[in-house]
């Protein structure tokens, strides 16, 4: 079953069930009125009549005045009356019945008998009609003598019962008739959002990420075909920059291979041993196989880290004698580049726990990166201070700097601003990721032409 078929189900019998509760209600509620109604108002005139009997005919003989008392009784009344001796038989009755026929059958006319009022409803068996009948005792000197009867026929009154009855059910049906119609026309909206997005999924299954989801409605699906177009369009771009890392790699492995291959073949091939040259080749081989570990070496890196399966080593780390390591390490190439590379560390550093070779990892690859867009007569400044609770390490460099658009995308994995431009598009991203591991973070502030300042905070206090 469909989901718009449970919704419907779900709606109408919901409705069905309270509007069958509120009908009963009201049915039983209608019928306890009018029926308590006719019978308080027989009861009213009964007490009067008995009364009116108690106060002006004690003293007279019942079946004496009975004809009286019936003219007396009946005059303001549409009921049938009769008079009924203690022993249960009729003297006199409005509706022209013979007098002496016994009434004892009746509950109403055995209650009066016995001294308390009574009421009786059922079919008369005469005219085969409903009716509703009210015994009241006759009393003279706190002796019951006889009881006056009224007797009302009910088919006026069930007949208007009935009027409402079919006016409730009809409104009823009409409310679940309109709630029905109304739980299809919703649930259309919700499976029709639902459609789109299977149908989406399906595509996106398919491969096409192009497509996009239609926002219907501004709610939870409306929100979800959003996520999902959001999503789709995330992986388009890392599609883009999955095939642009693939085409960058295969550049960047091709140039190194190129290189050592080509420098191979000219020592091969050159007869006399030229010392100069054999030098000049193994340097060249050494540096671009120095190029190609590194590149290896990210690759792994961030095969580790994508997977979960790289673990640090923490341990005590003094961040100023790992700063003054990684400035002797840097110096000859920032001296080859005529970029100046200051390290600073402000005095009483806390030793932090922390995987040095990681951190030393994250450190280089920063400063590399400003050195490749630092030109020369440039500076670059790492700076490691106390902030409260944390210890913050600053790269700040004066290079071309990170436009706007490039800066909300540089710690994404394989992106480069300058698709041409050298390396794999992982280092910060690595970075990043090896920072969030020391249970810190990074952080970078840059515009195009003001150079870049990258803050690494790392907190105190243990692993």
């Amino acid at each position: 079953m469909g989901i718009r078929k449970r919704l419907v189900g779900s709606y109408f019998v919901v409705i069905s069930l309270t509007v069958l509760i509120l009908e009963i209600f009201l049915i039983v509620s209608v019928r306890y009125y009018y029926f308590h109604n006719m019978e308080r108002i027989l009861m009213n005139q009964a007490e009067l009549s008995a009364s009116f009997f108690q106060q002006y005919f004690t003293d007279e003989d019942l079946e004496e005045q009975s004809d009286r008392l019936l003219k007396g009784f009946g005059y303001h009344s549409d009921a049938q009356v009769q008079i009924i001796h203690p022993s249960g038989r009729l003297l006199r009755d409005s509706a022209g019945f013979e007098p002496g026929m016994t009434m004892n059958q009746y509950a109403d006319v055995q209650s009066a008998i016995s001294g308390e009022p009574g009421t009786w409803r059922g079919k008369d068996p005469f005219t085969h009609e409903a009716v509703l009948s009210v015994s009241y005792p006759l009393e003279a000197h706190h002796l019951t003598v006889g009881a006056v009867r009224f007797v009302t026929s009910l088919n006026g009154t069930i007949a208007t019962v009935n009027q409402i009855m079919i006016l409730l059910i009809g409104v009823g049906l009409a409310v679940v008739a309109i709630v029905t119609t109304l739980g299809i026309f919703l649930s259309a909206t919700i499976t029709r959002s639902i459609r789109d997005l299977k149908q989406v999924a399906d595509r996106m299954t398919e491969g096409d990420f192009r497509i996009h989801v239609q926002k219907r409605y501004r709610d939870e699906l409306g929100s979800l075909g959003d996520t999902l177009n959001k999503m789709a369009v995330r992986i388009v771009k890392s599609e883009q920059l999955k095939n642009d890392f693939i085409s960058s790699v295969s550049h960047e492995l091709r140039t190194p291979l190129t290189s050592i291959k080509g420098w191979v073949i000219t020592m091969k091939s050159n007869g006399s041993v030229d010392t100069d040259l054999f030098h000049e080749g193994l340097e060249i081989i050494e540096s671009e196989s120095d190029r190609l570990s590194r590149m290896v070496d990210e690759l792994l890196d961030f095969s580790k880290l994508d997977s979960g399966r790289i673990t640090l080593h923490f341990a005590p780390v003094n961040l100023t004698d790992l700063l003054n390591h990684i400035g002797r390490q840097l110096a000859p190439r920032a001296l080859r580049q005529g970029v100046t590379l200051d390290m600073q560390a402000d005095g009483g550093l806390p030793v932090i726990q922390a995987d040095e070779n990681r951190l030393k990892q994250v450190l280089i690859n920063l400063i590399d990166n400003s050195l490749k867009f630092t030109d020369a007569s440039g500076r670059i400044t790492v700076h490691a201070r106390t902030e409260p609770k944390q210890v913050v390490i600053s790269v700040t460099d004066t290079g071309s700097g990170i436009s706007k658009d490039q800066l909300a995308n540089v710690l994404q994995k394989f992106y480069k601003g300058d698709p041409h431009a050298p390396g794999s598009g992982l280092g910060l991203a690595i970075s990043d990721q090896i920072v969030k591991l020391h249970h810190g973070q990074l952080s970078i502030t840059s515009s195009a032409d003001s150079g870049t300042i990258v803050r690494i905070c790392l907190p105190i206090g243990g692993e």
